[in-house]
């Protein structure tokens, strides 16, 4: 598993950092696929709170799994064992639908579901669990047309959308613009 650090306000102490791996390590006892995780850490300035960490994580792990976990705190210590949290439930959701809908109930590399979905199992109340599992419930398509960025972000926002694909008129890609948390815009452009 590979292990690397970005930081926007220069560099991880080696106490913060053996602190980072030791608390992500944990995260292998859950999925034991687990290829690479990136941590981005910055200062930031918030209203009311002042200065803030922000410990953002991002896990890849094999077959194209990617969770992200994104924290603040007033200290990198608490940040992280908040993002720590978030995957860790990320993790357990993931390996909780898959083990209903059979995908892993086969495999030998993953490890045993919690005791509490397997007593569901057991009772039949996995097929409740199932029946309020969020379905596909509607398909659209639409014809791309050729826009900048900035159109399409006017366009989202006319939408009231979150996202917007399009094709980019610059590079004739696919691409999709996003609202971020904070309140700017992203760009998705697939490889």
């Amino acid at each position: 598993m590979d292990i690397i650090f970005k930081s926007r306000d220069g560099k991880i102490s080696e106490r913060q950092r053996e602190h980072i791996e030791q608390k992500l390590e944990k995260l292998t006892r859950y999925l034991d696929q687990i290829m690479t995780i990136t941590i981005e850490t910055a200062t930031e300035q918030h209203q009311g709170a002042g200065e803030v960490q922000r410990v953002q994580v991002t896990l890849l792990a094999e077959h194209g799994l990617i969770l992200r976990a994104e924290q603040h705190a007033t200290d990198l210590y608490t940040a992280v064992d908040m993002v720590q949290d978030v995957l860790q439930r990320q993790i357990r959701r993931y390996k909780e639908k898959h083990w209903r809908r059979g995908k892993l109930r086969h495999r030998i590399d993953t490890e045993p579901l919690p005791d509490t979905v397997a007593a569901l199992e057991a009772n039949g109340a996995a097929d409740v669990i199932d029946e309020e599992e969020p379905q596909l419930k509607r398909v659209k398509e639409f014809t791309l047309r050729p826009m900048f960025s900035d159109e399409a972000i006017e366009q989202m926002e006319l939408l009231g959308h979150t996202f917007f694909v399009f094709r980019d008129a610059d590079t004739e890609r696919l691409s999709i613009v996003y609202r971020r948390k904070d309140g700017n815009y992203g760009m998705i452009i697939p490889r």
